[in-house]
């Protein structure tokens, strides 16, 4: 999959995935939180913070690791190139990289969640950390993530037929606003997870961060954020294989 090490990998991605997962529960608790200055700035906002921290994440775990920061990425890359010997280190850096970043977050946030504790006034958390549907119907929401996440996969590998992108380093400034647009136009009915890391990881933090009046975990959505971009990533590397 790589010429890095698996060292290399795993830093890469933790590091990588911590700083995309810091932008997007930091804008998420930006707009949701009380007494923050981004309070109630909306969707477009959170599009554009994934979209940041896609970015600049992306780059920084490049040299390390070439910044899939995404299991469905990887999938997607290994159904492509048939090299699996190293997906599971990509993906341990990744989930460990999202959970730092949400816990970078919270501490970012931590006296408006702390402001949490009036009773009357207390939001539910969980969306700040991970997808909530919007309609809870669980075949619904498992082809939005399935469908969202094919079209990630499937254009990212296809940059890579376009000479110099990934020499100058704009393929990864052109993959941050896919995100926005996934976002923008497909993210509505689920919060578009696109990324099991983005959503399992911050959600095992939710669990056990002392917030006060966090609200449920969720668990018994959380398989759909997490079989739906698997299954999305590995149908984007077989229709790339297969088209191209």
């Amino acid at each position: 999959m790589s010429t890095w090490s698996n060292w290399e990998v795993f830093r890469g991605e933790l590091i990588g995935t911590s700083i995309l997962v810091l932008f997007g529960v930091g804008v998420c608790a930006a707009v949701t939180l009380r007494f923050s200055k981004a309070k109630a700035a909306g969707w477009v906002v959170i599009a554009f913070g994934w979209g940041f921290g896609v970015l600049a994440g992306a780059y920084t775990a490049a040299p390390l690791s070439s910044g899939h920061l995404n299991p469905a990425v990887t999938l997607g890359i290994a159904v492509d190139t048939g090299v699996w010997s190293q997906v599971w280190v990509y993906v341990l850096g990744q989930l460990v990289g999202a959970m730092a970043g949400a816990v970078l977050a919270w501490l970012v946030y931590y006296a408006q969640f702390d402001a949490n504790r009036e009773k009357e006034t207390a939001v539910a958390t969980l969306g700040v950390f991970s997808t909530i549907p919007e309609i809870r119907n669980p075949v619904a929401n498992l082809l939005t993530e399935v469908i969202a996440t094919f079209a990630l996969v499937l254009p990212i590998l296809a940059f890579g037929l376009t000479k110099g992108l990934g020499t100058s380093g704009t393929q990864t400034l052109i993959v941050a606003f896919l995100v926005v647009g996934i976002g923008l136009s497909l993210g509505g009915p689920t919060g578009y997870a696109i990324n099991p890391a983005r959503d399992l990881g911050p959600r095992l933090v939710h669990a056990v961060l002392p917030i006060p009046h966090k609200g449920t975990s969720d668990w018994g959505y959380a398989w759909v954020p997490v079989v739906g971009p698997l299954v999305g990533g590995a149908l984007g590397g077989l229709v790339y294989t297969m088209a191209f």
